[in-house]
């Protein structure tokens, strides 16, 4: 997911999500001073993990997301205030396909039980019953007594 230039060397267990970098390095990844890193923290842009004495740590997912704010402030002339909202809406859209996906999930299931009772339902018919064709006699079969 994310381009050259990241560190392959992440602690064992350690994924894309997980805040491992702190703030002098995610500076030096993100290619941002310490200080805008801070401003952007304040701001709501990005939100770094925190240790416990509350120093910020940076995810992988961060320092991408620092390089997109910094893409879309200098390249597309977005405002701050703008790339807040596209990022709002970019984690909103996330949030939906997500959800989509379990409901398409869901009614698949709902589906596959539906087909379930309706073949219990048809295994559970008489199977004396005959269809016959369609006359206009009414025909009443009696099973022989023997």
């Amino acid at each position: 997911m994310f381009g050259s230039g990241f560190p392959s060397g992440l602690p064992n267990g350690a994924d894309e999500d997980t805040p491992v970098f702190v703030i002098s390095v995610a500076a030096q990844l993100s290619g941002l001073h310490a200080q805008t890193l801070r401003s952007y923290d304040r701001l709501g842009l990005v939100s770094p993990g925190r240790t416990a004495g509350g120093g910020r740590r940076y995810s992988l997912r961060d320092i991408a997301q620092l390089r997109e704010v910094q893409r879309l402030s200098q390249e597309e002339g977005v405002n701050l205030a703008g790339i807040k909202r596209i990022i709002e809406l970019e984690n909103q859209v996330g949030e939906l396909q997500q959800r989509v996906t379990e409901l398409t999930e869901e009614l698949a299931a709902a589906y596959a039980a539906a087909e379930q009772a309706a073949a219990a339902v048809h295994a559970s018919y008489r199977k004396d019953l005959v269809p016959t064709r369609r006359q206009n006699a009414l025909v009443v079969w009696r099973p022989s007594r023997s």
